[in-house]
């Protein structure tokens, strides 16, 4: 099991590919890896399932395709107390 802790920050471009591209091959060849990262873009291109906390508690979980940089921003700002947004028209 491999922790990450903001795997890439403070590191130039090339290198940040380069750590990226380990991170994959590990988690490919069975080593699970964990990623804690305030980089959405990072989060959406390593990870295969995400789950992101706001506040302490856990605001969604993410598989697969659901996974998007929109995605992620979206359940990192959610909150469940401003009323759901009603299609235009909607009484």
């Amino acid at each position: 099991m491999l922790f990450l802790d903001e795997p890439s920050r403070g590191v130039d471009i090339g290198a940040r590919g380069q750590i990226h591209q380990a991170i994959r091959e590990l988690a490919d060849n069975g080593v699970g890896t964990i990623v804690i990262s305030s980089d959405v873009e990072e989060l959406a291109l390593l990870c295969d399932r995400i789950v992101v906390m706001r506040e302490g508690e856990v605001s969604g979980e993410l598989i697969g395709d659901e996974i998007s940089e929109a995605r992620i921003i979206e359940l990192s700002y959610a909150t469940d107390d401003l009323p759901t947004p009603q299609p235009e028209g909607a009484a």
